[in-house]
């Protein structure tokens, strides 16, 4: 047993000493895992029991505001990703690009997007911490948990060992369906009504669905690619990325397949009793 915890011990260090990008060590939670590991224990501990027992025999707390300037933060922070994502685009290589660990312009701006991109899932946290306030506990689903937290995890990973290179890709589809999302966020948390538009919330799952699709598409292929881009990554994240397709697949077809058949259903038992 003590071996064990030995080499375990040698390990990581070995890992977070050798392995890891030196410059990303410039930047704050980056020196080591417990920090954002103490961030999310304190983010489960809030949504599963402090904050619903704070919440129990109280009113839905009024964000309006708050989640308004949290949203126009997003998009435009993820707008900013976008931007720089584009200006990038003499720079990349659809079938293979290696990380640059080097102080150049690009070594360094790639490395300074993966951190804002951490910085953003650590932010997005928040959106289950406002609907445990806001009492709307139906939204906390275990794809909603999972997704988050596994983001959170998957991007400090990226920082510390792979802040560049074929993460690229992750940006290009993710920031852009992340200011649709948030633009949808701002305009139900403005008004309510456009909560109701099942055809704006059927679009934005529809585009977390394709942009799955074209990050299986551009992680596989490193699979059979001469690549100088860590094999370990593909082969950890695609089986992730097709279980986080399969739970927007199934939470696509329970809500805007299957449940307006059955309402469609008891709409014409209705009328055929009428």
């Amino acid at each position: 047993m003590a071996l064990m915890l030995k080499r375990l011990f040698q390990s990581y260090f070995w890992a977070m000493e050798e392995l890891s990008d030196p410059r990303a060590l410039d930047y704050p939670l980056m020196f080591s895992p417990f920090p954002t590991i103490f961030i999310l224990f304190l983010w489960f501990k809030f949504i599963l029991q402090w904050g619903p027992d704070y919440m129990k025999n109280r009113e839905p707390i009024n964000l309006k505001t708050v989640m308004m300037v949290y949203n126009i933060f997003q998009v435009a922070a993820n707008s900013y990703i976008v931007y720089y994502v584009f200006l990038a685009k003499d720079v990349i290589s659809l079938s293979c690009m290696e990380v640059d660990y080097s102080n150049s312009y690009w070594g360094l701006k790639f490395l300074s997007i993966t951190y804002l991109y951490f910085m953003l899932k650590l932010a997005d946290l928040l959106d289950t911490i406002f609907f445990v306030l806001r009492k709307k506990t139906s939204h906390l689903s275990f794809l909603h948990i999972y997704h988050h937290f596994g983001m959170v995890c998957i991007s400090w990973l990226a920082m510390k060992f792979i802040g560049g290179g074929h993460n690229y890709y992750v940006a290009l589809a993710n920031a852009p369906v992340h200011i649709i999302l948030y633009s949808y966020y701002l305009l139900t948390a403005y008004d309510s009504k456009y909560g109701k538009h099942l055809w704006l919330k059927k679009f934005i799952t529809q585009a977390q669905l394709v942009q799955f699709a074209f990050l299986l598409l551009m992680f596989g292929q490193l699979l059979f690619n001469e690549c100088n881009f860590p094999k370990i990554v593909p082969i950890f994240f695609i089986p992730q990325n097709l279980f986080m397709m399969c739970l927007f697949g199934d939470f696509y077809i329970r809500t805007y397949i299957m449940i307006p058949k059955q309402k469609e259903k008891l709409q014409n038992k209705d009328l055929k009793k009428d």
